[in-house]
Formats: structure tokens, sequence, C-alpha cells
């Protein structure tokens, strides 16, 4: 158990750690790719290593994956579009890497691999990338048809169109790989725009893709060709400070180099709509992807309504939403986020629990929550039930509550961010 204790404010500049979306897709493309790809400011955290280890499973070369030396020395040599090797493929904890590995493998016939993972990964279902690459001419076996272990067997793929019925990056992301290899174009139809770090990482490998309106298609690729990619400051976890320093009086925080691609920037808008005033400077482009530096102080918070297009622009911020909403006035509705109940844990219902664990007043719905704001929280215990984002969440409200906050299962910040207490201990002892 860790205590996080009321404090003073937060000041200092900070870089974030990488952006884990991006690290995962870089280590994927790279080893699809041909020759060695070498990728600046890889993440050194559980999930993305666990990325690294699947991709030499099936046969790639991982070099420069020692600690403290990934962000700057990795290199991968790939296996080309259709060399990958058969494999067992322990996914650990990361559901990126089990959703979008699916769509490179199964194209390549003659082939066969098992993906399976951790008894939180065993609780996450596949339904959604199975059905349309089933449509597509994939051979796949689940358990219960919707669960982990996934047994893929290559098979000849076919292009199709296909609507999302929920937007969701990562379901798009393994039809676009699958694409790659189908014969015919392949078409994504998102009902709101999602992420869309693929879609730039691909075309700079050289894949043919283009958008119409909502929808993304790809052309099949003989090879790729990344040679270099680079992985910006992770907004979701520049995010945790970013709430921090709202609502801890005095605060002062600039977080550099930080991705602001607009497909991620969603909780600053939110944010903007509750009356924070973040700012957002020193704008270049790297990779093909934005990167600012982000001035945050503390603000007076009012409660909106979210819900909509936005939701899948902040899907893993909403639990900080969340948090922020119980520090301001007003009542603060969160709709059409049934996305999160499949997440690490069910986090409607975690975040609930948590929350009102420590004074506040949440109720959770069956697609989001409803905040009433009450100025602060008393403070209390929360359980991170293994999910690293409600173990973090609980941290930051420690820090702006009366009482303090012990968060059993803070190592599971690890999962995303091994340095997280350390970093925010930086900006306390800058104060």
């Amino acid at each position: 158990m860790t205590r996080f204790d009321p404090s003073g404010p937060l000041r200092g500049r900070l870089r974030p750690p990488s952006d884990k979306s991006i690290s995962h897709r870089a280590a994927l493309i790279a080893a699809m790719g041909e020759g060695e790809t070498a990728i600046e400011g890889y993440l050194d955290a559980a999930d993305t290593r666990s990325t690294l280890a699947a991709v030499e499973a099936v046969g790639a070369r991982v070099e420069g994956a020692e600690p403290g030396r990934i962000g700057t020395g990795l290199r991968i040599g790939g296996v080309g579009l259709r060399g990958a090797g058969p494999a067992t493929v322990d996914v650990g904890n990361a559901g990126t890497l089990l959703r979008l590995l699916p769509g490179w493998l199964a194209g390549q016939v003659g082939e066969e691999w098992t993906l399976d993972g951790d008894d939180s990964i065993r609780r996450r279902p596949v339904d959604r990338i199975a059905s349309p690459l089933r449509e597509m001419g994939a051979e796949l076996e689940c358990r219960e048809d919707r669960l982990p272990p996934l047994r893929i067997a290559g098979a000849p793929l076919r292009g199709i169109a296909y609507e999302l019925p929920v937007a969701s990056a990562q379901v798009k992301s393994c039809l676009l790989f699958a694409g790659l290899l189908a014969e015919g174009e392949t078409t994504v139809v998102e009902p709101a725009p999602s992420r869309d770090h693929t879609e730039r990482m691909l075309a700079a490998a050289g894949a043919e893709l283009r958008r119409e309106g909502d929808a993304v298609t790809i052309r099949p690729a003989k090879r790729l060709e990344p040679g270099r990619l680079s992985v910006a400051a992770d907004l979701s976890s520049a995010a945790f400070f970013v709430v921090a320093a709202l609502l801890v009086p005095g605060s002062e925080v600039e977080l550099t180099g930080v991705g602001v691609n607009p497909t991620r920037t969603g909780l600053l808008t939110i944010l903007e709509r509750m009356g924070a005033e973040v700012e957002v400077v020193d704008r270049v482009e790297r990779g093909g992807e934005p990167v600012a530096t982000l001035r945050v102080r503390p603000t007076a918070l009012r409660g909106v309504e979210v819900g909509g297009a936005e939701i899948p622009l902040a899907i893993d911020e909403l639990p900080l939403v969340a948090l922020a909403a119980c520090f301001a006035e007003g009542t603060t509705t969160i709709r059409d986020a049934a996305e999160l109940r499949r997440k690490e844990s069910d986090r409607v219902e975690t975040v609930s629990a948590a929350l009102n664990a420590l004074g506040g007043r949440v109720e959770p719905t069956a697609d989001g929550m409803a905040i009433e704001g009450t100025g602060g929280l008393r403070g209390g215990a929360v359980e991170s039930h293994g999910d690293h984002r409600i173990a973090m969440l609980g941290a930051v409200a420690g820090l702006a509550s009366r009482e303090g906050v012990e968060v059993r299962g803070m190592e599971a910040a690890a999962v995303s961010y091994p340095g997280f207490a350390s970093d925010l201990g930086s900006l306390l002892d800058r104060a």
C-alpha cells in the first residue's frame, strides 16, 4: 500500500514518458518492415516490452532493449510483411498488442500462432476483431468465441468494407494491418474519429492509404520500409500531471515534448470547457506527429456534459475527467462511454467506487457516470484492481485531497508508467 498525502504546489518542467500507443505500433510496423528500423523514444514499460517480446517470438531481431537504453537505442530488424514465424505469444497485460497483432498474422498463409496473456487479458473480448477478420477470410478460434487465448491459422484474405459499430483505433488498426496482406482494397468506416497513429505511420513506411470523410482505405502492399520512427511523449501520461496541477493550489507545471495529435487531445478540449487554462506552446512536428509543451496552472472548474464524438478522443483520460469533476462546481455527466467497461478493469465501476470511497458523489450509469461536484475530496483508500490508470488516479487524488489517499496495488502503474511516483515526487521537490 502506498500513501499520497496532501501536497504543496507542483512546480517545474517534465518530459512525460513516451506514448504507449505509438510505441506498440512502432514495434509492430518495424517488425513488418524490410531491413532495420531505428525507433527513437520507445516507451520502456511492461506493456511495450510485451510487444518487443512478441515481435521477437515471430522472428524479428530486437537490439538496444536493455533497461535504461530502450528509449534511445532501440533497433528492430524486420521479417517483412509475410515473414512472421509460428509462435505462442504472451501478450502480458497489453490489450493493444492483443488486438493489433492478429491483423498482421491472419494473412500469412501456412503458419499458426496462439496469443494469450494474464488473467486481466483473458477477460478482455476479442470478438470485435475476430468478426471482421473472419469476413476477410481469416481462420480464428477463441474461448467462448470471444475471449483469449486466440488461435490464428494464416489464410488468404480478401479486402472488405467494414463499418465499425463503435469507434475504436485498435479495431481499425487491426483491419488496416490485415488489409496490407489482403486481395483488393480494405475500407474501414468510423462512426466517429479515433486516434490515427497507425495511418500516419503506415503512410510514412510506404503503404497506400487514402481518407475520404469518415472512411480510411488501404491497398495491399508488397513491402514496408519504415527506416526511422520517433515516439512523442504520451498525452495520456501527461494527463495525470495536467489534472494534478489544475487541482493543487499554487502549482505551475510545464510538460515538454507531448504529442498533441488532434485525435488524442479530447481531454484538453473537455478541460477547456470546464474552465481550465492549459497553454499549448512550442508546437513542432516530429516523425509525422505534432508535439508541443503544455503549461498548466490551477483553475476554478465547472461541470459539463461529455459525450458523443469526443469520447474516442479522450477514452483513456475519462477517469481523470471524473476526478476533476469532483472538484468542479455543478454536475458533470459522461455518456456514450460504454467502452470504459472493456478496459483493464470496468472503469465505470472502479472509478465510481474509488471516488465515492474518497468522499465523492459519483453515480455509475450503463455508459458512463454522473459526478456531482463538491469542491474537493476528503481522502481515504483506493483499490487499483490491477489497473494502472486507477492506481495513478488515486495518487493524484491524494495530493489534492484534504486527508490523503492510500493506494492498494500501486505497482500496477508500471504497466504504462514505471517512473510515475518518482516523476511526481520530482515536481513536488521543486516546489
